[in-house]
C-alpha cells in the first residue's frame, strides 16, 4: 500500500467563532491510501485548542511511524493493519483517525461498497444540527432565523464567553427570534466555571429557553465540577472535550459527570475506537451524539457513515463542511438542510482532490 499526504485549506462561506478560537478556513491533512488501482481517504484536521496536534506533526506521524508499521501489509488485512496503526504511537489521534479512516475506506472501494454499507449499514441519509457562531444577541438572532429557513430544526450556540449573563441573554434572543419548534443545544467550549454553569442553565431553564442540552460547561479535566453541575440542574449535560478514548469515558460513567458523549474520530483515533465508544455509553446508559472538528466532506462523511451504521440517541453535530465555501475534494456527502446525503459510490464517493 501506498501512503500519500495532501495539506488542505478550504475557505469557511461565514467565520466560525467560538469561545476558544476564530476560524476562518479548515486547515486539514488529507491522508490517500491506494492499492494501485483504487485510493481510500481519510482526515486529520488541526485544531490546536481542542487536539493540540498541528498539521505539521500529523503529516510527521502519518509519514514516520505509522507508514512503518503498516509496512508491507497488504490491503486485505485490515484488522490487522488498525490494530498497528493504534498501537503504533501514543496519543496523536487525529493522524491515526485520517489512517483508519483511508484503511477503511480502501477496504470499502475493493468490495465496491459504500462506506457506511461495508459498516453494515443500508441507511443513506442521517441528520445534523447547526451552529452558531458567538456573537452580539441579535447578530445571533438574525442568524437562527436564516439556518432554520436553510432548513435545520436543531441549532447549537456557542456559549462560555466568559460573561454569563450576557450568554443568557443571547440564547433568550435566539429563542425569541426562532419560536418554540426548533431546538436550541448550548456549547460552552469549556467556557464556564461551576458556579457560573449552574447559575446561567437554571435560568435559562426558569426562563422556559427549552434547552436540548448543554455541552461541556467546564474544562476538561474537572470531571468532579461536571458532575456538580449535572447533579443541579435539570437540562442534561454532554461531555465533550473530557472524552477521548474509552479510559475517559469510563471516569466521566463514574463520576456521574455528564448525560450524553460525544464520540469524534479525530479525538479518539477512528471508525474503530469510535464505535468501541458507542457500544460503551450505550452499555451504561450515557446518550450519545457524533460530533466533528472544522472538517471537509472526508472526516465528515466518515463520521456520518458512523452514524448511519451506529445509530445514536439524538441528532449529530456534524455540520462542519456545511461551513466550506469549496470543498478541497470531489465526491463525497451532500447536505440539503438538515440532512446528509451519503454517497451511492464506492466507499467515502472521494474521487480525488480539487486541485
Amino acid at each position: 500500500m501506498k501512503i500519500t499526504t495532501h495539506l488542505v485549506s478550504a475557505p469557511l462561506h461565514t467565520p466560525f467563532v467560538t469561545a476558544l478560537r476564530t476560524a476562518t478556513h479548515a486547515d486539514s491533512l488529507l491522508v490517500e491510501i491506494s492499492d494501485g488501482s483504487v485510493s481510500g481517504w481519510g482526515e486529520c484536521p488541526q485544531v490546536w485548542k481542542v487536539t493540540g496536534e498541528s498539521l505539521a506533526g500529523a503529516q510527521a506521524c502519518v509519514e514516520g511511524p505509522l507508514t512503518t508499521a503498516l509496512g508491507d501489509l497488504g490491503p486485505d488485512d485490515l484488522t490487522e493493519a488498525l490494530r498497528r496503526v493504534q498501537g503504533a504511537v501514543q496519543a496523536n489521534f487525529g493522524a491515526k483517525a485520517a489512517v483508519d479512516v483511508a484503511l477503511h475506506d480502501l477496504a470499502a472501494r475493493r468490495r465496491g461498497q459504500t462506506l457506511h454499507g461495508f459498516l453494515g449499514s443500508t441507511v443513506s441519509v442521517v441528520r445534523t444540527d447547526v451552529t452558531l457562531s458567538a456573537g452580539d444577541p441579535e447578530a445571533l438572532a438574525a442568524a437562527g432565523v436564516a439556518r432554520v429557513a436553510d432548513g435545520f430544526d436543531v441549532l447549537k450556540v456557542k456559549v462560555g464567553t466568559g460573561n454569563a449573563a450576557a450568554d443568557f441573554e443571547r440564547v433568550r434572543r435566539i429563542r425569541e427570534a426562532i419560536g418554540p419548534e426548533p431546538r436550541l443545544r448550548l456549547d460552552a467550549n469549556q467556557g464556564w466555571n461551576r458556579r457560573d454553569a449552574v447559575s446561567a442553565i437554571r435560568a435559562l431553564e426558569d426562563a422556559g429557553c427549552d434547552i436540548e442540552l448543554v455541552e461541556q460547561p467546564l474544562p476538561a479535566p474537572d470531571l468532579e465540577g461536571m458532575a456538580w453541575v449535572t447533579d443541579r440542574v435539570s437540562t442534561p449535560i454532554l461531555a465533550d472535550e473530557s472524552v477521548y478514548g474509552v479510559r475517559d469515558l469510563v471516569a466521566v460513567i463514574r463520576h456521574g459527570a455528564a448525560d450524553l458523549v460525544n464520540v469524534k474520530l479525530a479525538k479518539c483515533g477512528g471508525l474503530g475506537p469510535a464505535r468501541t465508544l458507542l457500544e460503551l455509553a450505550r452499555e451504561h446508559g450515557l446518550g450519545s451524539i457524533v460530533g466533528s472538528m472544522m472538517e471537509s466532506h472526508v472526516g465528515v462523511g466518515a463520521a456520518a457513515a458512523l452514524v448511519s451504521a451506529y445509530p445514536t440517541t439524538t441528532v449529530n453535530d456534524l455540520d462542519a463542511a456545511w461551513w466550506l465555501k469549496e470543498a478541497p475534494v470531489t465526491g463525497g456527502i451532500r447536505y440539503e438542510g438538515s440532512t446528509i446525503h451519503l454517497p451511492t459510490g464506492a466507499g467515502l464517493g472521494v474521487t480525488g482532490l480539487t486541485a
